[in-house]
């Protein structure tokens, strides 16, 4: 191929959410136990039924510590030899209090590793929940005015103008986790607009994660939507509302068990098909078992497999391959949430072939 000849794109960009929750932090010795971090859960989990596929243990990248940049440049490596575009931090604020922050600030003060990244805002109260106990609010996410969004916005403007920072259209993309607990989310989004324009940006590519395919992000501020299909099912397991998907009973305990659903049966109604007018972008999910956090409380994805994977990551690509390139995203649910049994990180059990399905599927 001649220099001057364009780079063939990949058949779609492919954004990994990344948890930073592998370090201590003050606020997790105080609420769970001195040196706690996500590899606590991980580690101490075990088979609640037959089958189940508990514990898992990371392979390559071991239990790591994000505080080490040898880590963080380790995982965007093995990332970029497998098609992964860029990581989408989980970001928190809890009106000017940052919590897990230390592994992302680093990214940017150094310049390293040299891979793209965006945000997302994991705008909620973290309570004990998952735990049995809704009531205990460990932090609660308020949102006291506009000074404080221009606050939060200028804390990440550093972020913004990095070069690294994933765009769509030329304008940095962030995400909200929770759109709906935004008040007054219109007149917000736009105020980081015109905060972004005044800085010298393009302005601002804003996502939402959603559960509703038919849900408009527009009214809301919002340029596009995430799916997030397997939301509504975790927030069941935790006691709330009951969405009616079909579910193996015969790995169902009513007494004292998790929620377990057969992967290959729910599989397809993770990935929805796009509704006239809504720009939304797939999301899938190479596996799901937040048990280690949770134990009977929690939800299981049973059954997944590297090829089971591949059928669900190839319809969410052949979902998105009309858009405009720039605009063929799909979200990848995780890199590492390793105590929801959620990552394409390495495991004892399967190795790289997660990896190897998207490096296969994308190229």
């Amino acid at each position: 191929m001649r220099n001057d000849q364009p780079v063939p794109p990949a058949r779609a960009r492919l954004i990994a959410y990344y948890l930073p929750q592998f370090h201590p932090i003050p606020e997790n010795d105080a609420w769970w136990s001195k040196g706690f971090t996500e590899w606590t859960n991980a580690a101490k989990a075990r088979p609640l039924f037959k089958g189940h596929y508990q514990p898992h243990v990371p392979a390559d990248l071991g239990f790591y510590d994000l505080r080490l940049p040898e880590t963080r440049a380790a995982q965007a490596a093995m990332a970029r030899e497998y098609g992964i575009e860029a990581f989408c931090y989980f970001h928190y604020w809890f009106s000017g209090r940052r919590l897990l922050e230390r592994p992302f600030n680093e990214v940017v003060a150094t310049g390293e590793p040299d891979f793209p990244f965006c945000l997302c805002w994991a705008n909620q109260s973290w309570t004990s929940i998952w735990h049995g106990a809704a009531d205990r609010v460990l932090i609660k996410q308020e949102y006291p005015g506009m000074e404080d969004h221009r606050r939060h916005f200028h804390s990440l403007l550093p972020a913004f103008s990095d070069k690294r920072y994933l765009k769509v259209d030329g304008k940095p993309l962030f995400m909200l986790y929770c759109p709906r607990e935004l008040p007054d989310s219109r007149r917000v989004l736009d105020f980081w607009r015109n905060l972004a324009v005044k800085e010298g940006l393009p302005g601002l590519f804003l996502l939402a994660e959603y559960h509703k395919s038919d849900w408009d992000p527009k009214p809301h501020g919002f340029d596009a939507v995430v799916i997030n299909n397997l939301w509504p099912w975790r927030y069941e397991a935790a006691g709330w509302n009951r969405p009616a998907l079909k579910i193996r009973e015969k790995f169902h305990r009513w007494n004292g068990m998790p929620k377990v659903l057969d992967y290959e049966t729910v599989m397809d109604s993770l990935v929805t098909d796009p509704v006239p007018g809504i720009e939304s972008f797939p999301c899938v999910f190479p596996n799901f078992d937040n048990t280690p956090r949770t134990g009977k409380n929690g939800i299981v994805l049973h059954g997944s497999t590297p090829e089971l994977f591949r059928r669900h990551l190839r319809r969410a690509l052949d979902r998105v391959k009309n858009a405009p390139p720039e605009h063929q995203v799909v979200f990848v649910k995780s890199w590492n949430e390793w105590a929801e049994g959620n990552h394409l990180e390495p495991d004892l059990r399967f190795g790289r072939s997660y990896l190897d399905v998207i490096r296969d599927e994308l190229s």
